[in-house]
């Protein structure tokens, strides 16, 4: 389970003396512990490894977000901060789909809902969520669904 994954490496990283690892690990098991008093009170026992893939999603798109202003303040020791944090997080996630992947993988969504016009985009994202949690970057297939489903510019 990522949850014992995270506690072990945790440890390690405490042996290692690897202090920019210690901290993001902790952010991340606080994240866990926040997600299954959630859980909780919707009357589940603990967060799925899913549910645990998409948290590890929304803080790398956190990280993203601040590195990208940071890096319009110049501050480019908190960029390479958020960096190494992103990085150190991201190694938990399985490999990521390549942009064709993503392209072939909603061209299938596509074809699979019958979606028609860009009004249908929550049902082929709905489909590639199923199907595709921790494995795509929604934010880049999202503009690849809107491609794909808006009317060709005449």
């Amino acid at each position: 389970m990522l949850r014992d994954k995270f506690s072990e490496a945790l440890k390690d990283a405490m042996r290692a003396k690897d202090q920019r690892r210690v901290g993001t690990l902790r952010l991340v098991l606080a994240a866990l512990k926040d997600k299954d008093i959630e859980a909780r009170g919707l009357g589940r026992e603990a967060s799925s490894d899913d549910e645990i893939m998409g948290l590890l999603q929304k803080m790398i798109k956190q990280r993203n977000d601040s590195i990208e202003a940071f890096d319009k303040a110049g501050r480019a020791d908190l960029v390479a901060q958020e960096s190494e944090e992103k990085a150190i997080i991201e190694a938990y996630l399985p490999q990521q789909m390549s942009a064709d992947d993503v392209r072939a993988a909603v061209k299938a969504a596509v074809v699979a809902t019958g979606a028609a016009s860009v009004k249908d985009m929550g049902r082929v994202m709905a489909e590639l969520k199923g199907k595709f949690a921790g494995k795509m970057d929604f934010s880049k297939a999202n503009g690849v669904v809107k491609e794909m489903l808006s009317p060709p510019p005449a």
